[in-house]
């Protein structure tokens, strides 16, 4: 178990516990799936280019990206310059989506959850042995992933939780947190409360929380701003 607090990951090393925990790879680091313990159809992107506050940059690819097409994008991605701005496309990003014959594309800013304090707000954690007493209609789905999906950390109101961050993408390293908040229940500090709750957990296991989100989320990327949240780069990707 690596020790966080005597070895502190830099922005290079963030993005690449990130890209680790959100898809399997194959033994030439190219992208297979998801990581996640069941099977879906949800698509695994052929380009993904993680870049950094400190001028680095991480790129992985599907397993059926053609070897010369890679080439090629691995010399654009090494032009790529520092990221401050979390909106800003990267430099080359027509010729990716040129190259690539891209029919969508995704990108958002990530943020390692620092120490922080307590959450001010009375959370619990949510285990197969109480998930029955507090799950609302509304998560449902929860309690075939909840085994899976620790720590699990919700806000109760009105005798049923109504906000829960979880682990949904995990690795011996690093865990990535998944939030959702119920629509009557938002706006009141409670996402803030199990996010907080939720990285503590995770800390207390030995791992790093990992927190990421899209552009256009602005719920989200104000839960980052409430928590002061260690932003350290963009992660961008072609499907």
């Amino acid at each position: 178990m690596i020790n966080w607090e005597r070895n502190q990951p830099s922005a290079h090393d963030l993005m690449e516990l990130h890209v680790e925990a959100l898809f399997t790879h194959d033994q030439d680091m190219r992208l297979r799936s998801i990581n996640e313990p069941w099977s879906g159809d949800a698509p695994v992107p052929r380009f993904f280019l993680g870049r950094t506050i400190d001028g680095t940059v991480i790129f992985r690819f599907r397993h059926d990206v053609p070897d010369t097409l890679i080439a090629q994008l691995q010399e654009l991605c090494d032009d790529e310059p520092s990221i401050q701005d979390f909106q800003t496309k990267p430099k080359h990003f027509e010729a990716y989506m040129n190259l690539l014959q891209g029919e969508r594309f995704t990108m958002g800013p990530c943020y390692l959850i620092p120490q922080i304090v307590p959450p001010s707000m009375q959370v619990i954690s949510l285990t197969r042995s109480n998930i029955l007493e507090w799950l609302p209609k509304d998560f449902e789905w929860l309690v075939s992933e909840i085994d899976y999906a620790q720590p699990c950390v919700v806000f109760v109101r009105d005798n049923q939780a109504v906000s829960i961050c979880r682990s949904v993408r995990i690795t011996s390293l690093a865990h990535e947190a998944g939030l959702e908040t119920l629509v009557p229940y938002r706006g009141r500090g409670y996402a803030a409360a199990v996010v907080a709750g939720w990285a503590t957990a995770v800390r207390q296991a030995g791992r790093l929380p990992l927190y990421s989100t899209s552009t256009d989320n602005m719920a989200s990327q104000s839960v980052a701003r409430k928590l002061g949240l260690s932003f350290y780069g963009v992660n961008f990707m072609i499907f």
